[in-house]
């Protein structure tokens, strides 16, 4: 499992269950031994509301990690937000 630089920060994830690409983002940080919290806005529409004003974004997955927003399994972005290889 991949180390974390420092401390890692905070990892939202809101997702849906039938999305494809949340499974898909959640293995990934699984895999990378990243602790995250999940959302699922499909149940809760004060999340739901709270991920659009968040990101701009009606789609899912929406990631909120130390702050910093990421939509869709960006893959990229995940690592270098999480300082991750």
């Amino acid at each position: 499992m991949a180390e974390t630089k420092g401390n890692q920060p905070k990892v939202i994830i809101f997702t849906a269950p039938t999305c494809t690409y949340c499974n898909m983002t959640k293995k990934y940080l699984r895999e990378k031994g990243i602790r995250f919290k999940e959302v699922d806005v499909s149940r809760d529409p004060a999340a739901a509301k709270d991920m659009v004003r968040r990101s701009g974004q009606m789609g899912v997955p929406v990631l909120d990690i130390g702050g910093k927003i990421v939509i869709g399994f960006d893959r990229p972005k995940i690592n270098q937000y999480l300082g991750i290889k």
